[in-house]
């Protein structure tokens, strides 16, 4: 009875996320847009990202149908949660994807009016993004529970991490090929400016924004989201930590994950809220009620300013506010469910998922610092294009490496913090709490690509260019965070995998990993080694498809007569064409790598020698990752911030040195680094699935 009460009440909390979602979607779409090429133009790319996908899934398809044939060997209730879980993943990603190719266009419309109205209506996609992810994923969790049993949760996360896994790469390569032919031919030979119409790549470079910035990005933070609960429910139902006489906490353990999480939509959507307080406005009966609920909030003292700075456009002050806000209920809801379901130990639980959402919180802090324009780290970086690109690529370089200190000291605090206070089950809950708000974490890292698109839209339907300044603007904010978002995956990414990684061990029944064994030893190299050979095969791929576009682009200007006068018609759809053959065929062997490396080596060498493995790959993905995405945000940055007029502006040799520098970190921070997350808990995740052939 209760078991089936918990479900009932974290399905509702998922549907209460879908829910909002589409009253926020509603409001949305009934933006009219006055500008006809400012529709068209988002009409060409809403198609080529919806047939982009549309093709990758049909490849993904056929694999998710072999995978789950092979999963009958445990039964059909785990075949039927691996793809349940697939298809979620596929959908969540389709749909923002979806919703995301909607709000550029409206948003480059709403930047006629004013910097506030172009961040509602960027933060209204981004906000439908964030909440469709978590509310498909704790349907999706409660759905597999409910008709089969926890036993196949893990089924449920290898199929979210399967098709993540190639949605991060695949959009990766597609989005960073376009990238970058279009900036060095473009903006370097041809010196013309970025979006500009002339440029023949530039309606791939819009598409790929929504292929790997959205819809991979919901991938990755979907599969994350659920396996850190996943990890969490795993051990939870066996954990005996929290009692002294070696009870094991059964339901509740179960309960608490689910709980939290479904606590997290409810802050998620009051974080939301603050950023955009009128977002809901005209919806029946919930938009009068909001409006009247924040009729009265606003007429305290201080939260009457803080209003006044988000409605005047504020955006970096808003998201970062609207973040603040949705940590602090999050704590305020963690201490009341703690002290409910685990009486005397509550307190330290409590702690336990504390110091996981303080350490996401900070570790994003941290990020900003190292990636934002606003501080110096970053503006160091531009300052060095004074010198060339090579000046620029060792500072970024540095910076990216410098920056992996404190996110990696802020997860060893927290592990030790919620190991010492609940044992496992606190550092597994600990990673829930760090991915509790994803909700809103998502929704301020999904408004980044919707502005940067909503700038290219800006820019090829000849806006006024002051429309272009707000979005550029938003944009900038969007680049730091997104590294904000990657550095809070990538955080949780490691506390997972740890949990994944113990609930390996209690279904392998392994005690121990002895260092002195040899093949343990090897385990831990080939670990080790994996992250690097994915990455190199990542950007290899987007190597050889910026080569071919580089190719096109140049042949185009060369050939078509009239381009850079106007008369000439670029030939775009051959530029679509590269980057999606480029990602589609490229994307298959990291896949297959991930996949296939935890098999091979428990198979050949044994469950010592994977547990090996995991622990390799856990530490140089996490660190590894940390400095790929931090280096990629510096660098674009600070490209941005010397388009901004400083150290000499657009079109001088610091402008031209600081787009190489951004051309580099383009599949650093976008193909490579963020898709090492999901490598992590991949690879944990299947070890676990395959867990039981070695017990």
């Amino acid at each position: 009875m209760f078991s089936f009460s918990l479900i009932i009440v974290t399905l509702l909390l998922g549907l209460l996320a879908v829910a909002y979602a589409w009253g926020i979607y509603k409001k949305m779409s009934a933006f009219e847009v006055g500008e006809e090429r400012v529709v068209e133009l988002s009409e060409i790319i809403h198609k080529g990202a919806m047939a982009f996908l549309k093709k990758e899934y049909t490849w993904l398809a056929c694999f998710v149908g072999v995978v789950s044939i092979l999963f009958l060997y445990r039964g059909v209730g785990s075949a039927y949660a691996f793809l349940l879980g697939a298809a979620c993943s596929a959908g969540a990603g389709w749909l923002s994807m979806y919703v995301a190719t909607q709000a550029n266009g409206r948003t480059a419309s709403a930047a006629k009016k004013d910097a506030g109205a172009a961040l509602e209506m960027a933060f209204s996609g981004g906000s439908v993004v964030g909440m469709l992810v978590v509310g498909i994923g704790l349907v999706g969790i409660a759905v597999s529970y409910l008709f089969v049993s926890e036993a196949t949760l893990a089924a449920f996360g290898m199929g979210a991490s399967s098709i993540a896994l190639f949605a991060r790469v695949g959009g990766g390569i597609y989005t960073k090929a376009a990238d970058v032919g279009a900036d060095l031919v473009g903006k370097v030979e041809a010196g013309i400016p970025e979006d500009d119409p002339r440029n023949p790549a530039v309606i791939a470079d819009n598409v790929g924004d929504n292929v790997g910035d959205v819809a991979g990005m919901s991938a990755d933070l979907f599969e994350s989201y659920v396996n850190s609960i996943v990890a969490a429910i795993a051990i939870g139902i066996t954990s005996t930590d929290l009692y002294a006489d070696g009870r094991a906490l059964g339901f509740w353990g179960v309960a608490f994950p689910l709980l939290l999480a479904g606590w997290g939509v409810v802050s998620s959507i009051g974080g939301c809220l603050l950023i955009s307080p009128r977002v809901l406005a005209g919806v029946p009966y919930l938009g009068a009620w909001i409006d009247w609920a924040f009729g009265r909030f606003e007429k305290l003292p201080f939260v009457r300013g803080v209003m006044d700075r988000i409605r005047g456009g504020d955006a970096a002050f808003a998201l970062r506010m609207g973040l603040f806000a949705a940590g602090a209920k999050m704590i305020a809801g963690t201490f009341v469910l703690s002290m409910l379901l685990f009486i005397t130990r509550g307190f330290h639980v409590f702690l336990a998922v504390t110091s996981g959402v303080v350490a996401g919180i900070l570790i994003g802090f941290a990020t900003e610092v190292f990636t934002s324009s606003d501080y110096r780290p970053v503006k160091d970086v531009a300052g060095s294009s004074d010198t060339g690109p090579a000046t620029v690529i060792l500072s970024g370089f540095s910076l990216g490496m410098k920056s992996t200190l404190v996110p990696v000291l802020l997860i060893c605090l927290s592990t030790l913090a919620s190991y010492s206070l609940a044992g496992m089950f606190g550092v597994a809950c600990a990673a829930v709490g760090m991915l509790s708000i994803t909700g809103i974490a998502l929704s301020v890292d999904a408004y980044g690509p919707i502005s940067d698109n909503a700038g290219g839209i800006a820019e090829m339907s000849q806006l006024p260019p002051e429309v272009r300044k707000i979005t550029d603007k938003l944009d900038s904010i969007g680049n730091t965070t997104a590294a904000m978002g990657k550095g809070l995956a990538i955080g949780s990414a490691a506390l997972t995998a740890l949990a994944l990684f113990v609930a390996y061990a209690q279904a392998a029944r392994l005690q121990v990993i002895d260092i002195m064994n040899p093949k343990v030893v090897v385990g831990l190299l080939l670990g080790g080694v994996l992250p690097f050979v994915f990455c190199s095969l990542s950007i290899e791929a987007v190597g050889r498809a910026a080569q071919a576009m580089i190719e096109e682009v140049r042949r185009q200007f060369r050939e078509i007569v009239g381009i850079m006068d106007g008369t000439g018609k670029p030939e775009y759809e051959k530029c679509v064409a590269i980057s999606t053959a480029a990602a589609l065929r490229e994307m298959i062997l990291p896949g297959v790598l991930a996949l296939a490396s935890p098999i091979v080596v428990g198979l050949l060498l044994g469950k010592e020698a994977l547990g090996g493995l995991l622990g390799g790959t856990i530490v140089t993905g996490v660190v590894l990752a940390l400095f790929m995405a931090n280096s990629g945000g510096a660098w674009d940055n600070a490209k941005k911030y010397i388009e901004e007029g400083n150290f000499g502006g657009k079109g001088t040799s610091n402008h031209a040195a600081a787009v190489v520098g951004d051309t580099v970190g383009d599949p650093f921070k976008d193909t490579a680094g963020p898709s090492l997350n999901i490598l992590i808990k991949l690879m944990t995740v299947v070890a676990l699935v395959i867990a039981p052939m070695f017990s």
